[in-house]
């Protein structure tokens, strides 16, 4: 006996990727999953591959972890998919400590954040 399978998370013709811990806040990611909200899969790796950010090496990945999953898990079409969602949040947050001048301390916050794409199959217009 096992347990039944789990619903699915996304709906038909759509593909999912969730980076869960990406080094660097949450506004910082947020500004380069924003350059590829609702584009084309191939626009969207091209604009991250000549991206300037650092983050947008992290964002690839799970961008080409999603168009892989499509493809693989779903058999959708990869000409054809669209960036549906990508979505940014919070994840831990280290704290260190960092010592300073006259004996003092300094606190160093170290974030960790979540990464979730959506891919989705568009009909042919």
């Amino acid at each position: 006996m096992s347990k039944p399978a789990s619903p699915r998370k996304v709906g038909e013709k759509e593909a999912l990727a969730v980076a869960t811990s990406v080094r660097g806040s949450p506004q910082k990611l947020n500004l380069v999953a924003g350059l590829i909200r609702n584009k084309k899969a191939g626009d969207a790796l091209n604009i991250l591959a000549f991206s300037t950010k650092a983050m947008a090496v992290d964002v690839r990945k799970c961008l080409a972890s999603a168009i892989a999953n499509a493809e693989n898990n779903h058999n959708l079409d990869v000409d054809s998919l669209v960036v549906k969602e990508a979505s940014v949040g919070k994840g831990l947050v280290m704290k260190r400590f960092a010592t300073r001048a006259r004996g003092r301390s300094a606190r160093i916050i170290k974030p960790f954040s979540r990464l979730r794409i959506v891919v989705r199959e568009q009909e042919a217009e």
